[in-house]
C-alpha cells in the first residue's frame, strides 16, 4: 500500500538562487490536516576522487551555515539542463584542479527528506588528469589528500560530518574492505 499525503495549499515563502522555500498543508491518509515545511533544493552531485596511491581527495572549506571547517568529497550543483556527469567534471575542475578520467555512478540520496528535495548524484572519479577551471567567487576551496587506511578513523573520530562524504567512504570502505584500527 502506498502511503501518501494530498497537498491542500502551498505557500511560498522565499524564492533564492540554490533554494525555495514553501509552507504545505497537507491531507493525511488518516483524514487530518497537517503542516509541512518544505525547501526546494536544486539537485547536485558528488565526487569521490581517487588517486593512483591508495587514497582519495577531499576538499577543506568553511561551511558558514554550520560555523565550521569540514572536509568533504568534491560536489556541487548541477546547472539547469546540465549533465550530472558534466556537473561532476566540472566542479572537479574548479574545486579539485582535476578532471576525471573515468567517472562511476555508484548511487544518488536525497539529502534530507523531510523537509528538502535535494537529491545528490554520488559519482567515483578514477584516471585523474590535472585541468583547472576558476574556482566559484564565493568559494575558498582547498584539497586535502587522504590515505585509505585514515578513513575509518576520520569517520569514527566526527572529522568527516558530512552526509554525502560519510555516504561516499563508507561506499569506499565496504568495496576495498578497509578495517578500522581505531
Amino acid at each position: 500500500m502506498l502511503l501518501s499525503e494530498q497537498c491542500i495549499s502551498q505557500n511560498k515563502i522565499f524564492d533564492g538562487r540554490i533554494l525555495s522555500t514553501r509552507v504545505d498543508k497537507v491531507k493525511l491518509p488518516n483524514g487530518k490536516e497537517a503542516t509541512r515545511e518544505i525547501v526546494e533544493h536544486k539537485p547536485a552531485v558528488g565526487m569521490l576522487a581517487l588517486t593512483d596511491h591508495q587514497s582519495v581527495l577531499l576538499v577543506k572549506q568553511y561551511r558558514y551555515a554550520v560555523n565550521e571547517n569540514t572536509l568533504e568529497i568534491c560536489a556541487g550543483l548541477i546547472e539547469p539542463g546540465e549533465d550530472p556527469r558534466e556537473a561532476a567534471s566540472r566542479e572537479m575542475q574548479e574545486e579539485m584542479g582535476y578532471k576525471p578520467g573515468k567517472l562511476i555512478k555508484i548511487g544518488g540520496f536525497y539529502a534530507s527528506p523531510g523537509f528538502c528535495t535535494e537529491f545528490v548524484d554520488i559519482f567515483v572519479a578514477e584516471d585523474l588528469i590535472e585541468s583547472k577551471l576558476p574556482q566559484d567567487d564565493d568559494e575558498d576551496v582547498h584539497v586535502q589528500e587522504v590515505a585509505y587506511k585514515d578513513i575509518p578513523k576520520l569517520m569514527a573520530d566526527g572529522t568527516i560530518r558530512d552526509s554525502k562524504t560519510y555516504a561516499a567512504l563508507a561506499w569506499l570502505m565496504a568495496r576495498e574492505k578497509i578495517s578500522p584500527e581505531i
